[in-house]
């Protein structure tokens, strides 16, 4: 019988999470972007696939300069998406199939739109609403030599000859945490959304919010550029190539977690936070899951990781080392609305998705929480998007191709686009390809072989050891180019090589492709 309030029994420490990125999920008035009402129909396709859980990225009021990541106004929902009394719809009958819902949090910066920036702009320097910012005087350019993720300066002159930092866009003026009404506002975000019935948040740069006191300058290896991070279209927005990082993972930013983790204890034991924080070893990571502070952090180095399986075991090995001593969960994750698509990063193709679903398969064996992106249940792969139709604001700034080719819109049904993502015959926000016609997930859910019956084959078994196996795991040694750890009673074998290798003795409970007594390259096994 389970202990009350034993840590070791919350339900995110071994769930499966979905992501939904609200604009390309489902469009219920067709206007050719996502919305809360969308979600809420098509709710069912989570829980029939066996996820725990749904993300939904920012829903709340925003020019959308970074597609919701600007909050103009963090407790209220934008008229693109719907409205609160949506949210509250979408909350209960998540509730009802048995999903919990967890929101983004976006506390690093806020939508220049937002009432605070606009107070600030309106009262000039020295006042109590600048505060509120980074804002500095430098008559001769930016106070110091950072750069925005997205691309130029981090800083932005005002009319008056100051200058406010942004990490971001332009549009994205960051907060200065060591202003008290900063960590006071939200709270009672916090509180609001807990109020209507939320179970967690994703806390988006986690690893931001303060920045060194007094904003020195970067320091450069010799003949590199000053930059805070940069959009990397093979792997993760923010690129961990930076040694010197005087914006990023400040010590003061654990307080702030300590006082959510008493707010979220307050809300309910079932309450949680995940944090996005890119830190440099899986030691970082593990500070921002300490019992006293977040529930759990993405464990990025696993999406990070080439395809080898030396280099997946250094991740299992290195992340359940890290947080073992913390006492908390690891979690897994191979795509998101940030990077590439992990099918076309193993190659693409056919030899692309074998890979992604050997992958997945590994994945969902671990210990600890997986969170699948939207779209990845179908095999999909990044999509080269037009010039024409980008609208990634690290595009816009650097005239890298950016984001927008893992957020297209999901397929769901027809033979055209918009495949049923929405009512009317248009293109959707983004364009869909014209070959799409066999991933939507009406043609998927007929064929016992598709990659979305996998994904519910592979969620339903693990259901059945996923509390149970435990949380040790047992590297074991194969050969060369063969990832195998036994978990409980769980073997679990990943081939990375070229050449088939023999199964060990067992009972076969899934493979993510064809296995004969042998597991071919590209392939994954669970094995009782």
């Amino acid at each position: 019988m389970a202990v009350l309030n034993d840590p070791s029994t919350h339900w995110w420490r071994h769930a499966v999470v979905y992501q939904v990125y609200v604009r390309s999920f489902a469009d219920s008035d067709g206007d050719g972007i996502g919305d809360l009402p969308g979600i809420t129909s098509r709710l069912p396709h989570i829980a029939e696939l066996g996820a725990d859980a749904l993300w939904i990225t920012p829903f709340y009021t925003s020019p959308q300069h970074d597609h919701g990541y600007d909050v103009a106004d963090y407790c209220d929902v934008d008229p693109l998406f719907g409205s609160l009394g949506d949210a509250d719809a979408l909350i209960a009958r998540a509730h009802e199939l048995g999903l919990r819902v967890v929101v983004d949090l976006v506390p690093n910066h806020t939508s220049d739109e937002h009432e605070w920036f606009q107070a600030a702009l309106a009262a000039g320097p020295g006042s109590p609403e600048r505060a509120r910012y980074i804002f500095r005087d430098s008559p001769d350019g930016p106070p110091n030599n950072w750069g925005s993720v997205f691309g130029g300066p981090a800083w932005t002159q005002v009319e008056d000859g100051q200058w406010y930092l942004h990490l971001f866009d332009s549009t994205q003026p960051d907060l200065d945490w060591r202003n008290p009404e900063v960590p006071a506002m939200f709270e009672d975000v916090l509180r609001f959304w807990l109020d209507r019935g939320v179970d967690g948040f994703r806390v988006d740069v986690a690893h931001g919010l303060f920045k060194e006191a007094g904003l020195r300058d970067q320091v450069l290896a010799e003949g590199a550029a000053a930059s805070s991070g940069q959009v990397n279209t093979d792997h993760s927005m923010v690129s961990r190539e930076l040694k010197d990082e005087p914006m990023w993972d400040q010590p003061e930013v654990h307080d702030v977690y300590r006082s959510w983790h008493r707010l979220l204890d307050e809300a309910g034991p079932d309450r949680m936070a995940v944090a996005e924080a890119w830190t440099q070893t899986p030691e970082s990571m593990a500070a921002f899951v300490r019992p006293d502070e977040l529930d759990q952090a993405f464990n990025f180095a696993w999406l990070l990781t080439d395809w080898s399986a030396e280099a997946f075991a250094d991740v299992i090995t290195s992340t359940l080392a890290a947080v073992a001593p913390v006492g908390a969960s690891p979690t897994w994750v191979l795509s998101n609305h940030d990077v590439v698509r992990h099918v076309t990063r193993y190659g693409g193709g056919a030899q692309g998705l074998a890979r992604g679903r050997a992958a997945t398969l590994t994945m969902l064996a671990l210990p600890g929480s997986s969170y699948l992106y939207q779209g990845e249940e179908l095999g999909l792969e990044q999509v080269e998007v037009a010039p024409e139709d980008r609208q990634d604001p690290s595009y816009l700034r650097t005239g890298e191709a950016g984001r927008d080719g893992c957020r297209v819109p999901i397929p769901w049904g027809g033979t055209e686009p918009p495949y049923d993502f929405g009512p009317g015959s248009s293109q959707p926000w983004i364009p869909q390809p014209a070959d799409w016609a066999p991933l939507t997930v009406a043609a998927q859910a007929a064929d016992a072989d598709s990659t979305l019956a996998f994904y519910r084959d592979a969620l339903r078994v693990r259901r059945e050891f996923a509390w149970s196996a435990g949380d040790e795991v047992e590297m074991l040694d194969l050969g060369a180019g063969v990832l195998a750890f036994r978990r409980g009673p769980l073997t679990v074998l990943l081939n990375c090589g070229a050449a088939a290798v023999e199964l060990p003795e067992g009972e076969l409970l899934m493979a993510s492709g064809p296995v004969d007594g042998k597991l071919l390259a590209d392939t994954a096994a669970w094995l009782r």
